[in-house]
């Protein structure tokens, strides 16, 4: 696999120019009141597990439009006081999974609350509960194009909505210090991470790992890899909606989320991700509001750093907490 994308010097100090609608804070003001209008308080109700080191519950809480959102919620075993969270986001395609499959911040001390993700959770995995009950205009397989015609229809206006209400909702728990909640997320997670940290008060961290959702002009036009090709499939059929297309993702565009987050996030970038351009990570990164710290993996594709990057994840978040 060559590498395709920017040099790493270049990559230090691309910082480009992406279009931000004039209305960007307002529709994302009225579209949280909006779904926090609508939210009911959070259920939590405990799993059956042979797990024996941690705690496990299943968690329903209120996403857009009062939508129920469906989560695992795991605490170490024998814990007390108030503990600091992680809240994760999934990849593009898979749902919650089950329990045991995501344990590592729980046994170092964390509340971890992973998020489903609705309509998702059939690609790949082992599943997802949470169904997306909102219908979508005409559009290609897959999620990226689903309502793209209009920012208020797009698909990612409600997965986004729901990234920020998770914040929300493990604040309300007892178990949870709230001036201790970070996010995380790899790929589309990583994308939720930024918006989530774009959009929510208070953070104590992001940590996203290979981000999607960043910098839709470049990326659509440099990979032929799906997701991004959904974008282009839909754009070769419906020519005449370039401009419609763009102004919609500009709602959604992680590089926008980032001029607005001002807490420390550790990112991650793969020199080789022909899913995730480098030099789309980059672009939202070079344009964080806080502190903003990297790592390159000069010789990986989309899988990045996997439980090498984990590692750096715990040691820069048991610094801040």
């Amino acid at each position: 696999m060559p590498r395709f994308d920017l040099r790493p010097e270049e990559l230090r100090d691309y910082r480009p120019e992406v279009a931000e609608p004039v209305d960007f804070d307002a529709f994302w003001l009225r579209t949280l009141q909006e779904a926090r209008a609508r939210a009911r308080p959070v259920q939590l109700r405990r799993s059956t597990s042979a797990l024996q080191a941690v705690e496990v519950y299943d968690v329903t809480f209120s996403g857009f439009a009062g939508d129920p959102v469906s989560a695992w919620l795991t605490l170490p075993t024998g814990h007390s006081g108030q503990l600091p969270a992680v809240v994760e986001y999934n990849g593009y395609g898979g749902g919650r999974g089950l329990p045991h499959e995501r344990l590592a911040w729980a046994v170092s001390g964390y509340a971890h609350l992973f998020m489903d993700t609705r309509g998702q959770g059939s690609m790949w995995g082992t599943g997802g509960v949470t169904a997306d009950p909102h219908g979508s205009t005409p559009a290609v397989p897959g999620f990226m194009t689903q309502g793209i015609r209009d920012p208020q229809d797009y698909y990612y206006r409600r997965l986004i909505t729901d990234a920020v209400l998770a914040v929300d909702a493990v604040r309300q728990l007892d178990v949870v210090d709230p001036e201790r909640v970070s996010v995380a997320g790899v790929s589309q997670g990583g994308g939720l991470t930024i918006a989530a940290a774009g959009l929510s008060e208070g953070l104590i961290a992001a940590m996203p790992d290979v981000p999607f959702l960043c910098h839709f002009r470049r990326a659509v036009g440099l990979t032929d890899r799906d997701p991004y090709q959904e974008v282009v499939r839909y754009l070769a059929v419906h020519r005449d909606s370039v401009d419609e297309v763009f102004t919609t993702l500009s709602y959604f565009d992680g590089v926008n989320f980032a001029k607005r987050a001002n807490m420390p996030a550790l990112f991650s970038a793969a020199m080789l991700d022909q899913t995730c351009p480098p030099s789309t990570v980059y672009a939202a990164r070079n344009h964080w509001a806080g502190s903003a710290d990297i790592v390159d993996y000069h010789f990986n594709g989309h899988e990045g750093g996997l439980g090498l990057q984990w590692e750096r994840q715990a040691a820069f978040l048991a610094a801040l907490t």
